[in-house]
């Protein structure tokens, strides 16, 4: 099994994995979403509460959802990293980074848009809020130490040393509306108490949002291993065939 995890770790062959895997990933990601937004927004019933404004879920709980769990998956890899001293490590925490950031920005932006017809404001400082507001900065913090060094090591070393520090936040977000009096609301969970017609589109949004982040990982790892092999004869093969070796 080692063996063939450090064969998978050897730069040509993760390339050429990445590659097969990117269209299966893409085509469930687009299906998922596909069929949950529309059954989401358009035939998923009016909430008794909250009228229309509660799908705006539909886009919020996933991406919040997937921002810590995109910084779990980041962690996990940096400690991979750090242990092992794995190259490939360092380059999906590059690779992952950007992402987490865009869907901690999408439910930081989606939150205060559902809160607003609730708290009367756009921003509360309110525990969850500015929890997951600092899981953003983190995320941007990351981003620049991967780009404040030329050695490439030396940052994907630097970087993964700020992910395991900042893994501390996660459950302070998580447990946060119960740890503290917060306005926001408790994690949505998949309880039997969830309508059904409302709960299944969710899920498969969730589902949706989980495979568009391993699509775009994976696009984007390749794109880090063209960059860090750029003078391998395998990179320069498929530069010289126009991209087209997978």
């Amino acid at each position: 099994m080692w063996k063939k995890l450090h064969q998978l770790a050897i730069p040509v062959n993760l390339y050429r994995l990445c590659g097969r895997l990117v269209p299966w990933f893409i085509i469930l990601s687009v299906v998922c979403l596909a069929v949950g937004w529309i059954w989401g927004f358009g035939f998923a019933p009016t909430d008794k509460v909250q009228s229309e404004s509660y799908r705006i879920m539909y886009i919020h709980v996933p991406a919040a959802m997937w921002s810590m769990g995109i910084y779990a998956a980041m962690a996990i890899t940096a400690f991979v990293g750090l242990v092992w001293q794995m190259k490939v490590s360092e380059l999906a925490i590059a690779a992952m980074a950007p992402i987490g950031a865009v869907f901690t920005f999408i439910a930081l932006v989606t939150g205060a848009t559902w809160g607003k017809p609730m708290w009367g404001a756009w921003w509360v400082w309110d525990a969850r809020l500015t929890s997951e507001l600092i899981l953003l900065f983190l995320y941007v913090g990351i981003i620049a130490l991967w780009h404040a060094f030329d050695d490439r090591r030396m940052a994907g070393k630097a970087a993964a040393i700020l992910v395991l520090i900042g893994v501390i936040n996660l459950p302070i977000i998580h447990y946060s509306v119960e740890w503290w009096q917060t306005l926001h609301q408790p994690s949505t969970r998949m309880q039997e108490s969830i309508n059904p017609a409302m709960r299944t589109p969710l899920r498969l949004a969730i589902l949706g949002y989980l495979f568009l982040f391993i699509s775009l990982t994976l696009i984007r790892l390749r794109n880090q291993l063209l960059i860090l092999e750029r003078n391998r004869p395998w990179v320069l093969d498929i530069v010289n065939k126009g991209g087209r070796k997978s």
